[in-house]
C-alpha cells in the first residue's frame, strides 16, 4: 500500500483525474466529498442491516456506482473521455425499477413524514438528504464543467429510492412513520 499522508494538501490544494492541483474547497472536490459521505452512510445501512437482507445487493451495487460517479467528477470534462471506469447507463432505469417495485408494496401515504424510527430507516432518510446535497453540488459543478447527464438523472432518482427504502423499512418492521402533516394538496381538497 503506498503512503496515506504525502502532505501535498498542507497548503490547501489537492490533485484531481489528470494531475491539476485545486483548491480543497474547489466545487468539485465538495461535490465528491459529498458523493464520499453518501457512500460512507450507504456503508453504515449496510452494517445495521442483516447479511441478506433484501437491500444488501441494491445497496452494495450503488455504492460501487458512486465510487465510478465520484471517479468522472473528478475528472475534468475535457480528458473524461480517458477515465477507465465506465459509468453503467443502466443507473437511473435500476433505481426506477425499484422504486416501483417497492412502491407497489407500500401502503400510500398523503402526508410528510418525519425521519426515524428504526435505525435504518433513519440512516435511509439521512443518506436521502446526502444524496439531495450531493446533487445540489452537482449541478453547481456542472455549471462550469458539463457532467455526463447519467450522472445527473442518477443522483436525482437516488434519493427518491432512499426516501422510498427508509418508509419501506419501516413498514416491514411493522412501525407507524411519524406525519408531520398532509400534503397541501390534500389538505385544500378536504376542505
Amino acid at each position: 500500500m503506498s503512503k496515506i499522508y504525502t502532505k501535498g494538501g498542507d497548503k490547501g490544494r489537492t490533485g484531481i483525474h489528470g494531475g491539476t492541483r485545486v483548491e480543497k474547497d474547489d466545487i468539485r472536490i465538495e461535490a465528491n466529498g459529498c458523493l464520499d459521505e453518501l457512500n460512507a452512510v450507504l456503508g453504515i445501512v449496510r452494517s445495521l442491516l442483516p447479511p441478506h437482507h433484501e437491500f444488501q445487493d441494491t445497496l452494495h451495487t450503488i455504492q460501487r456506482e458512486l465510487m465510478v460517479v465520484m471517479s468522472h467528477v473528478a475528472t475534468p470534462a475535457a480528458i473524461r473521455n480517458e477515465n477507465p471506469n465506465r459509468i453503467p447507463d443502466d443507473m437511473t432505469i435500476r433505481c426506477e425499477q425499484e422504486i416501483d417495485r417497492l412502491k407497489e408494496l407500500l401502503r400510500d401515504n398523503d402526508y410528510f413524514v418525519l425521519p426515524g424510527g428504526t435505525l435504518p430507516s433513519a440512516q435511509l432518510q439521512f443518506a436521502r438528504t446526502v444524496a439531495r446535497r450531493a446533487e445540489r453540488r452537482l449541478w453547481t459543478l456542472n455549471r462550469q464543467d458539463e457532467l455526463p447527464g447519467e450522472i445527473l438523472r442518477f443522483m436525482n432518482r437516488l434519493s427518491d429510492l432512499l426516501f422510498v427504502m427508509a418508509r419501506y423499512e419501516m413498514q416491514q418492521q411493522n412501525l407507524p412513520e411519524e406525519r408531520w402533516q398532509a400534503f397541501a394538496y390534500k389538505r385544500k381538497s378536504k376542505t
